[in-house]
């Protein structure tokens, strides 16, 4: 019997585990929330979709009780505040920062086990945070960005190539924001062959700009955070854990030397399987890419540095 709890009932954690019981990705699902009866509330609607969509995964809203997450296997943890028009990730640190680290505490209490996979922004940073804090061997802990910002690089992709979503390629690392995620242009491709054979430079170069902006502009045009495909994303990493998929997924890693960086969490290929990230997979990286990949490491420790008062 495999468990998942979910916490945070708003838009992103509830269609984590909206897709997690649709998919039968688990038996059991807990959705957890502060809040009173909004995770009951969205579990039982989730629910009601059971025999009409012939649904077998159990899921059960809670409000603040973290016993019920006892014994789970992966933990996703989207607690903290959304992004607001004109708001950076960044700016969410100082509350996110003491949400995540008191959920944490909690879920740990309860499930010592548990793989963490975190989606709380800003994400490397509070991925980073969960490592000190937790004092986790590293591979339990997976920052979900890379998987969301990969999605999004190959929705456009796609959409430029005029393909079939599913039959394209594409790898986005580095920090998930704004300016620091870098979509290897290089390495997509449609069916194996390399899409710089299909599309000139130019065009390229925007889906790669409407790739890291892709977070901004839904936020834009929403009024708040995007939900559908960040939550999705967290769904799919927990169906490569618990369906021991060893799927290669950029996320956010621990680095101990990987890629020039050290004692720092960002986005980076890696094989997710049952012991959550089994390996960092090193690219082979141009004097352009590494340049990039180095700035936005250097962008990441900065924000990073804001975490001294919590830590």
């Amino acid at each position: 019997m495999s468990k998942v709890t979910v916490v945070g009932a708003g838009n992103v954690g509830a269609t984590c585990a909206d897709v997690i019981v649709k998919q039968g990705i688990a038996d059991e699902v807990v959705l957890l929330d502060i809040k009173e009866g909004v995770s009951e509330g969205k579990a039982m609607d989730i629910m009601q979709t059971a025999n009409i969509l012939n649904i077998n995964t159990r899921l059960t809203g809670v409000t603040n009780d973290y016993e019920k997450t006892a014994g789970s296997d992966v933990v996703v943890i989207t607690s903290g505040i959304p992004r607001k028009p004109g708001m950076t990730r960044e700016e969410l640190i100082g509350v996110n920062a003491g949400i995540v680290k008191s959920v944490t505490d909690q879920l740990l209490k309860y499930s010592p086990d548990a793989i963490i996979i975190c989606i709380s922004n800003p994400m490397d940073t509070m991925t980073y945070l969960i490592h000190k804090v937790s004092g986790l061997p590293k591979n339990r802990i997976i920052g979900m960005g890379g998987a969301l910002d990969s999605a999004r690089f190959k929705y456009y992709l796609s959409t430029a190539l005029g393909a079939n979503p599913t039959e394209v390629e594409g790898i986005v690392i580095g920090g998930h924001g704004d300016t620091t995620m870098i979509p290897l242009v290089r390495y997509a491709a449609y069916r194996g062959v390399p899409a710089t054979n299909y599309l000139p430079a130019d065009q390229l170069a925007k889906v790669a700009a409407d790739t890291m902006v892709g977070g901004a502009t839904l936020t834009k045009l929403l009024g708040t955070s995007a939900w559908y495909a960040p939550g999705a994303a967290g769904a799919q990493m927990v169906k490569a854990v618990l369906h021991n998929e060893k799927k290669l997924i950029s996320c956010s890693a621990l680095l101990d030397g990987e890629y020039g960086e050290k004692d720092l969490c960002i986005g980076v290929p890696c094989i997710i399987g049952k012991n959550g990230i089994e390996k960092i997979v090193e690219f082979d990286l141009n004097a352009e890419e590494k340049d990039l990949f180095s700035k936005s490491a250097e962008a990441v420790h900065k924000t990073n540095a804001a975490l001294a008062s919590v830590l």
